[in-house]
Formats: C-alpha cells, sequence, structure tokens
C-alpha cells in the first residue's frame, strides 16, 4: 500500500476507535436536607449541548456518552447549582447532593399542620394554592378572595344575598358555617360576619392559602366540620418590597391595593392598605342591582421583632370598613317613590388584632404562644327591618413543639370566646356567649423511609354543650417511583349559633334564638382518601395525578324550620347529613406551557328526608379546565368551567351552565400590565330564570344558583419599584 491508502485506513480506524469509545452513565440527584430524590432536576454537559431531567427516582440516564473528561451542570428551581467535572465511563451510579438555596424559589413552609415538614412528608392532606396562583386570581378580582376558592376543585362559593352579595364556602357540598376560615392561624372570622367576611379580604398581602379537606378539629377545635382554609400572610423578606396594584372593570368598579415590607436590623415591618369603590351595577336590566354600590377600606400594619437568631414576636392589626347598599337602582340613584321602594343597607366595622411569640428552647424543641382578639359590628337595613349587632371573638394558645428525625410532637392549649350582643331595641334578644376551653396533642412518626403516621386527640369543654373527645389519625405511603397516597379521618362538632345561610336568606327576620336546652351540637365524623402519581411521557411532558375519595356524616344537623305562629326555630335533624363524592386533578406539564383538569362529584343528601334527596344548591358535577402560559415576558391563562345541574328547595332542577375567562398579562422590569375577560361568554342566572319577582315595590329573591353579574372586564396595572422576597 502506498502512503496515502495506510492514512486513510489510520483515519477509519481511529474513527471506528474514538466511535466505539461510548458508555451509557447514570447521575442521581438527591435532596441533602430531606435526603430524597429530586424530580425534574436539569442534568446538563456543556461543550456536548446534551442534557436530561431527572426521573422520579432522581436519576438521569445518558446513552452513548464519549469517554474521557466532561463539564456538568446539575440544577434545580430552589437549590444551588453544581458546577463539576466528571470522567466518563463511571466505577457506577454517581449521586449529586443538592443544597437548598438559590434565588430562584422560596422554601415554601406550611403553617396549617404547625410542624416544618415539607408537604410530602405529612399524612394530612393539603392543598396548597401558591403565591403565583394568587398573583393570577388577584388579577382577576383584586377585591376579594373569592375567585381565589371559587375555582378551587370542590370548592362553591354560594352567593346568598343579590342586594349585598354575601357569599359563603361550601367544602364538598357542607354549607359555608361547617369550614373554619383563618388567617396565619387564627380564627378572626365567622358568626355574625361570616357571609360578609369572603367579600372583605383583599388578597394581595398573602403568601400563600392552605387547605385541607375533612374534619380538621383536632388542631384548630369546633367548627372545621368540612375543613378550613388557612391563609398565610406575607411577611419582611431580606430586602425591601413594594407592590402596588391598580385595577378598574368595566362595570365601574375601581381598586388600589398596597403592600410595603422591609427590615430594619431585629425590626421588621409589613404595611398593607387596600379601597374598593364599586357603582351600584344592572347588568340585566331589571331595575335591580347585580352589584351593590360598595365602599372599602382595609389596612392592616404588622411589626416584627427578633431578639435572636431563635426568637421571634409579631403584632398585627386588621381593619375594616364595609358600607354597601343594593336593591332598586331608581332608589340608590333618585330616592323612594311609590313602585321603587327595596334596597338592602350593609354598614359593618371590622378590627382585629394577632399577637405571636414563638422561641426555640434548644435544636429540636419550641414554645409558641399566641392571641387575638377580633370585633366585628353590622347594621342590615331592609323595608321594615333593622338587623344589628356586635360579636367580639377570642383566642388564646400555647403549644410546645418538639422534633426529631423521625417524629414530631405538637402539645397545646387554648381558649376560645364567643359574644354576640344584639341591639337592644330588637324585639327578639339573640345574643349569645360561648366560651371553650381546649387541650390537644399531635404526633407525625416516620414509621420508615415509605410509611409516614399521625394521630391527635383533642379535648374541648363547653359550659353549655359539654365535652367532645377529638381523634384523628392519617397514613401516608409514599415510595420513589412518584407514587404516594394518604387516608386519614376524624371527628369534628360546631356549637349552634343563629348565624346560618337560612337565617341569613330570611335577614334574620323573626328568627327565634338558640334554644340550649333543647339542642344538640353538631358532630360529625369523616374519611378521606387519596393517591398521588407523576410521571413522564414523551421525555419532556410531566404529568401528575390526584385523585380523592371522601365521605362526611354530621349528626344533628341545625336546621331552621317554620312554627305555627310565623317564627323560625332551629332544631336539630332527625337523621344525618351525609357528604360523600370524588374529586380528580390532572396537570400537564411542557416547558412554558401548564394545562390543568379537575373534576368533583359531590353527593350531599340529606337523610332526614324521606327518599334521601340532594342538598339543595349543590351540583353533582363540576369540572373545569385551565391552560397556561407563563415566560418571563407573558402571562396568558385561559379557563373554562362546567357547573352542573342542581336542585332548589322546591325541587325544581336549574340548567347546567359554562363560564369562560381569559387573563393576559405583559410583566416588565417595574411590574407588569394586565386585561383580563371574566365571565366573558356573558352566563348569568337571568338567563335561566329570573332574579328577581314581582311586586316590585315589595320583590322576592329567587335562591341563587348561577354568577348574578354576566361579563365582567378588567384592565389594571401592577407596579413593583424594588424586591418582591417575602418569607
Amino acid at each position: 500500500m502506498n502512503k496515502t491508502t495506510w492514512s486513510l485506513v489510520l483515519i477509519l480506524l481511529s474513527y471506528f476507535a474514538m466511535t466505539a469509545q461510548t458508555s451509557d452513565i447514570k447521575i442521581k440527584v438527591i435532596s441533602k436536607t430531606e435526603n430524597e430524590p429530586l424530580i425534574g432536576a436539569t442534568v446538563y454537559f456543556e461543550l456536548l449541548e446534551k442534557g436530561a431531567v431527572t426521573s422520579f427516582d432522581g436519576v438521569a440516564h445518558f446513552l452513548d456518552m464519549p469517554d474521557g473528561e466532561h463539564r456538568l451542570n446539575i440544577s434545580h428551581i430552589g437549590f444551588e447549582t453544581i458546577h463539576t467535572t466528571i470522567h466518563v465511563p463511571l466505577p457506577s451510579e454517581l449521586i449529586f447532593y443538592l443544597s437548598p438555596g438559590g434565588n430562584e424559589l422560596e422554601t415554601v413552609v406550611l403553617q396549617s399542620t404547625r410542624s416544618t415538614r415539607t408537604i410530602q412528608k405529612i399524612p394530612t392532606r393539603i392543598e396548597l394554592i401558591g403565591a403565583e396562583e394568587l398573583g393570577e386570581k388577584a388579577m382577576m378580582n383584586a377585591a376579594n378572595i373569592s375567585m381565589v376558592l371559587r375555582e378551587s376543585t370542590g370548592i362553591q362559593m354560594q352567593q346568598t344575598s343579590l342586594s349585598s352579595g354575601s357569599t359563603n364556602i361550601k367544602i364538598q357540598g357542607l354549607d359555608g358555617r361547617y369550614t373554619q376560615l383563618l388567617k396565619d392561624g387564627f380564627p378572626l372570622y365567622g358568626g355574625l360576619s361570616g357571609g360578609l367576611s369572603v367579600m372583605q379580604i383583599p388578597p394581595l398581602d398573602l403568601q400563600q392559602f392552605e387547605i385541607i379537606k375533612g374534619s380538621s378539629s383536632t388542631l384548630y377545635g369546633g367548627g372545621a366540620i368540612a375543613g378550613l382554609v388557612d391563609m398565610v400572610s406575607k411577611t419582611p423578606g431580606d430586602e425591601p418590597s413594594l407592590d402596588i396594584m391598580l385595577t378598574q372593570t368595566h362595570a365601574l368598579g375601581s381598586t388600589m391595593n398596597v403592600f410595603y415590607s422591609e427590615h430594619y436590623g431585629k425590626l421588621g415591618l409589613s404595611l398593607y392598605g387596600s379601597g374598593h369603590y364599586q357603582k351600584e351595577y344592572d347588568s340585566d336590566d331589571d331595575d335591580f342591582t347585580n352589584l351593590p354600590k360598595t365602599k372599602m377600606i382595609s389596612f392592616n400594619p404588622k411589626i416584627f421583632y427578633y431578639p435572636s437568631e431563635k426568637t421571634t414576636l409579631w403584632l398585627g392589626v386588621n381593619g375594616t370598613y364595609d358600607e354597601r347598599i343594593g336593591g332598586d337602582i331608581t332608589v340608590i340613584e333618585e330616592g323612594k317613590n311609590d313602585i321603587h321602594q327595596y334596597t338592602e343597607e350593609n354598614t359593618s366595622k371590622r378590627l382585629s388584632s394577632q399577637f405571636v411569640y414563638t422561641t426555640q428552647l434548644d435544636s429540636i424543641k419550641s414554645i409558641t404562644i399566641k392571641n387575638s382578639v377580633a370585633y366585628f359590628d353590622n347594621t342590615m337595613e331592609v323595608p321594615n327591618l333593622i338587623f344589628s349587632g356586635e360579636q367580639t371573638n377570642t383566642f388564646t394558645e400555647a403549644t410546645f413543639n418538639r422534633e426529631t428525625t423521625r417524629t414530631d410532637w405538637v402539645v397545646g392549649a387554648n381558649i376560645y370566646s364567643s359574644n354576640f350582643d344584639e341591639e337592644e331595641n330588637s324585639p327578639l334578644q339573640r345574643d349569645q356567649k360561648d366560651i371553650t376551653y381546649g387541650l390537644f396533642a399531635n404526633n407525625i412518626y416516620d414509621l420508615s423511609s415509605n410509611w409516614v403516621l399521625e394521630t391527635g386527640f383533642r379535648t374541648d369543654y363547653s359550659k353549655d354543650w359539654g365535652a367532645f373527645l377529638l381523634p384523628r389519625v392519617s397514613l401516608l405511603f409514599k415510595n420513589n417511583s412518584g407514587f404516594s397516597s394518604r387516608l386519614g379521618g376524624g371527628l369534628g362538632y360546631k356549637i349552634p349559633d343563629i348565624f346560618t345561610e337560612d337565617a341569613e336568606l330570611l335577614d334574620y327576620n323573626n328568627v327565634l334564638p338558640i334554644n340550649k336546652d333543647s339542642l344538640d351540637a353538631e358532630r360529625s365524623y369523616g374519611v378521606n382518601f387519596d393517591f398521588n402519581f407523576q410521571t413522564y411521557i414523551f421525555n419532556d411532558i410531566r404529568v401528575s395525578i390526584n385523585q380523592l375519595f371522601y365521605v362526611t356524616a354530621i349528626k344533628d344537623g341545625l336546621l331552621l324550620n317554620s312554627t305555627n305562629d310565623g317564627f323560625y326555630a332551629f332544631e336539630n335533624a332527625s337523621d344525618v347529613i351525609l357528604s360523600k363524592g370524588a374529586e380528580t386533578n390532572i396537570k400537564f406539564s411542557y416547558n412554558d406551557f401548564k394545562w390543568f383538569l379537575n373534576y368533583a362529584f359531590i353527593d350531599a343528601q340529606l337523610n332526614y328526608l324521606p327518599r334521601n334527596p340532594q342538598k339543595p344548591l349543590t351540583a353533582k358535577h363540576n369540572a373545569g379546565s385551565v391552560i397556561m402560559y407563563e415566560s418571563e415576558i407573558w402571562r396568558i391563562g385561559y379557563e373554562t368551567y362546567y357547573t352542573g345541574s342542581q336542585l332548589l328547595s322546591n325541587g325544581t332542577e336549574t340548567n347546567g351552565y359554562v363560564l369562560m375567562g381569559l387573563l393576559i398579562m405583559r410583566n416588565f422590569k417595574w411590574g407588569g400590565v394586565f386585561i383580563n375577560f371574566e365571565n366573558f361568554t356573558d352566563k348569568k342566572q337571568s338567563d335561566f330564570s329570573p332574579l328577581v319577582l314581582p311586586p316590585h315595590e315589595d320583590p322576592v329573591f329567587p335562591e341563587i344558583y348561577a354568577p348574578t353579574d354576566g361579563f365582567i372586564f378588567s384592565v389594571g396595572i401592577i407596579i413593583k419599584p424594588f424586591g418582591n422576597e417575602h418569607h
């Protein structure tokens, strides 16, 4: 062979030798603090421009990797990135440990369980609505939190008054009085303020929502039969933060929200203020308001003190003034005449304080002392009737926490009082005072790396209603393949008061006071079972599925029945209220796109009535779809929600309906601008049946089962001059 031929042969041999020198490798990524596989970590070889995402066992697979040294980057949102060099072939699977940190996401700390565990290691099923989703809902409705809850699976926002807009939270078909609404763990709402509370809580100063469905009485006492919603506030971050949000709707609703926070050495400060004005709005031209004329101002300053790294103390004040008038448009704008006479006026004032002291005794033990005082005054006036009263609630609690590697203990005691005073000139004096003492203990124990057990027990004692023994147990199974399951159950109770949906619909007219001698407290038992599974399809589409099954039974349910002399008296139901059903949530993620699908089946039966009918105003079938596109510049969301037919109290079956919404936001360095088309198909109850029945001067208002305001178009601007870090 000549030199040229030999050269070609050597080149070919070298080529085949080089292509043959490849290896298949596995790289495993583990969380350093949790010592668990990290799902969705990015493993990337710089020079080869080759990357992969870790699966549910935390492993990234690479085929035909050239032998030799390669520069490697490993990253995950919320963790510090690793930059290193490895040599291929590997002797075995290579393991890297990522430490929490980085500046992309903050660590999510759950408050509802009173534990510092991550949500993946808590047997109690908790649904988390984070800051990002809260921000989206705030753009859809900047005035209050109704939109946040309305679009959560299995939760219905039940409007009880067309004129005032009062709305209650219904979880899994159960009335609003069975859901405990908390802020930072404090029971500031309920009772007299129940129907207006949801409409008076603006969302901009909230960091996250934590929702527990089913009895949660072990940690939070009476009232949490259907579940609880805990709204967690923003707190000062490492850098100053200022958020300003201005919103305007085509229905002449204007809202301004301002939140500011900053650290000053050992002191921290957060200031929040909100103002909302809504002009009277009649969307269906029936001469009655679909949105009442409203003036509302809210403020919430907090002071934080950090005397040492182990101790935190904070003090906060919540205040709201709300004035709203709805009803006949002509009366509101021009005054009364012979035909136009009906209005409903509500004036309410809310003031509450919160105090929290927490100190770490050593590396595993801590104590927390907290107190709140909540005052609410409301006057409601309709023609020939005034209902007015004041309610004061106090809450004091002390807890001891002990957290080790395998077990967490929470032991505590609390005192809760509720005092309602009706205006003295009322013909029916319905004052009520209750005080409840509670002792509780809760334990979370790692049986193994796959099994976690949670047990709890509470004893509450009320002078007028007796003792309540409330056990609770939950079991979590999880593995490293993306599967987990939870099974739990417990008991609950609710002390009777006059503030039920049925009484509110009557404007409390001729509703007799609670008779403590003839009534029993409501009691409940319930069980939840769910499973979660996550995987990848086509290598880059992430899918997560959550399926929940539940059953809750309420014994001695509080009913309001008419008497022979024209009054209404409370009685205990002769049989149980039984709510059972299922909830399905599916999420697809691909690059900047997300697709959420949900379905809820709610079978809420009134077993004390013949043939166990479905509870009125409770749709058996609800479904939703949300498609989101999120990049650094744009945020676009398209929503579709279906609500099935419902039964009215008279047995009439309503029409089902579909709502659609579109949100578009453009981000800038200084903030963003957005437009929102809420219910842009303009579906409303008056499309199916009238919202107001004659006579005009003394109207009758049918039950509300669908939206009343129709299409709402809004535009807004969010200004963030500096900083956006919160803990």
